[in-house]
This record gives C-alpha cells, sequence and structure tokens, in this order.
C-alpha cells in the first residue's frame, strides 16, 4: 500500500512554480529609461555646442570659389564674435543686414522633410537657414579706410595695396577683378567684405545703395568658417590669408583726410 504525502505548506512543487516576471519587466523599463535619458542629454549637449560654440553651414553659391565650393559643408566658430575680434582675412558668415539677398521662395517641400530638417538642425546636423545667410572675406575692420582700386587694381586698406592673388579667383583672360570703385570708412562695429570669386560675388561693393551702406554690423555676424568637413576629399581647414594683410596699418584715428 502506497501512502501520500503532502508536499510542507512552505514549498511548492516544481512543476507548478511559475518564472518570476516583474523584475524581467523593471528591467526593460529602466533600460528604455536610460536610454531615453541618455539620448536626451546628448541632444541637449548638441544643442548648446551649435548655439554657443560651433554651428554648420553648407554653401549654396560659388562666390567664394576657390576657398569654398558649391555644397562644400563648413563648420563655424560662434566663439569669435563673443568674446574675441577679427582679423582682416578672416572668412564669416553673417546674417543678410538687410537687401542682399533676394526674398526666399516659399518652401514648398513635405511638412515631414521639414520638420526632419528641424530637428536635425537642432543638434547641428543640417542648416535649413543656409540660403538665408552669406558667408565672404574680411577686407576692412572698423575705422579701415578701403579704396578700390589703384593703377594696376589693386584694392588699398589704409592706404596700402594688398596683393589677393593667393585667394581670388580670376575669369579667364583676367589678371585682376573687374574694377567696381568705392572709397568707405568701415564705421565702428562693422565689417567691409567681399567674395574671393569676386566678379561672380555680390557683396559689399554692391550693396552700398542698401540703407546699410554695404558694411556688415559684428551684431549680424555669426562667426568665423574655420573648417570644411564635406565632401571629405575636400575635408580641412580654410585658409585667413592673414599674411596678405601684415603690412595694413592700423587705422588713423582721424581717420582719411578729406
Amino acid at each position: 500500500m502506497t501512502t501520500e504525502h503532502s508536499a510542507p505548506a512552505d514549498e511548492v512543487p516544481a512543476t507548478r512554480r511559475s518564472a518570476p516576471t516583474a523584475p524581467r519587466r523593471r528591467g526593460w523599463v529602466a533600460f528604455v529609461r536610460d536610454v531615453i535619458v541618455i539620448v536626451l542629454v546628448a541632444i541637449l549637449v548638441s544643442f548648446l555646442v551649435k548655439t554657443f560654440l560651433v554651428r554648420s553651414f553648407y554653401i549654396p553659391s560659388g562666390s567664394m570659389e576657390n576657398t569654398l565650393q558649391i555644397n562644400d559643408r563648413i563648420l563655424v566658430d560662434e566663439i569669435t564674435p563673443r568674446f574675441g575680434g577679427y582679423e582682416r582675412g578672416d572668412v564669416v558668415v553673417f546674417r543678410d543686414p538687410g537687401g542682399w539677398l533676394p526674398p526666399a521662395a516659399p518652401d514648398t517641400r513635405p511638412f515631414v522633410v521639414q520638420a526632419g530638417e528641424w530637428l536635425l538642425s537642432l543638434v547641428g546636423l543640417a542648416a535649413p537657414d543656409s540660403d538665408d545667410h552669406l558667408i565672404k572675406r574680411v577686407i576692412g575692420l572698423p575705422g579701415d579706410h578701403v579704396v578700390c582700386c589703384n593703377a594696376i587694381g589693386q584694392i588699398t586698406v589704409n592706404g596700402v595695396p594688398i596683393d589677393e592673388s593667393s585667394y581670388l579667383k580670376l575669369q579667364p583672360g583676367e589678371t585682376v577683378p573687374q574694377v567696381v570703385p568705392f572709397d568707405v570708412t568701415v564705421p565702428k562695429d562693422s565689417l567691409w567684405v567681399l567674395g574671393d570669386n569676386r566678379d561672380r560675388s555680390r557683396d559689399s561693393r554692391y550693396n552700398q545703395d542698401q540703407p546699410g551702406k554695404g558694411f556688415v554690423p559684428m551684431s549680424n555676424v555669426v562667426g568665423r568658417a574655420f573648417l570644411v568637413t564635406w565632401p571629405f576629399s575636400r575635408f580641412g581647414a580654410i585658409d585667413f590669408h592673414h599674411s596678405v594683410f601684415a603690412g595694413v596699418p592700423s587705422p588713423s584715428p582721424t581717420g582719411p583726410s578729406p
């Protein structure tokens, strides 16, 4: 005769035990939460870097060839306008001072595409407002007397001619760019800027009839372009050619003679 014994009250037969699920669920919840936090922190850091340190732009025109090519992607140093100054030769990105660019055409792309580009722009991976900005080389600083041109077609800054042959793009058959005369003294907190592809650049020379007289307020300057990041074949630092301006003296405190 077989005797059956009941399992003690504090024991459960193995065949009736169920696997614990709550800890596993809590593990997945914690993992997802950590991923979300990491992503949000990364976006915040990228946003702060883009807003206060470095920003990405693409080049929509050939006005700065051969220094910059159409569709180049560049990085712009935003620290300079906040904590430092500029030098003659710097390549700067700035918002349209008014009247330099034609009215922008309405964006007809699907909303999803526009929203995606906006999200990427928050972390500096897209530059949807590149068409609303310009990029040129600084030729005149506040107080500088800048004149075009001397007998051989050179610009003079504070009476000293500058040899720009190291960065100017000339059209076939040219030895100097087309002469567009000007004689200006750069106001306080402003810049006089020109494109390297001078015959294809609507720069300070062509905007003297605008309210700003062709000058760029420093408050409009986003920063100094310093690096080409794309395409990889062109990756490298942007040459400011500061040596071109090495012999230019500081502006006279009294300005040019009348």
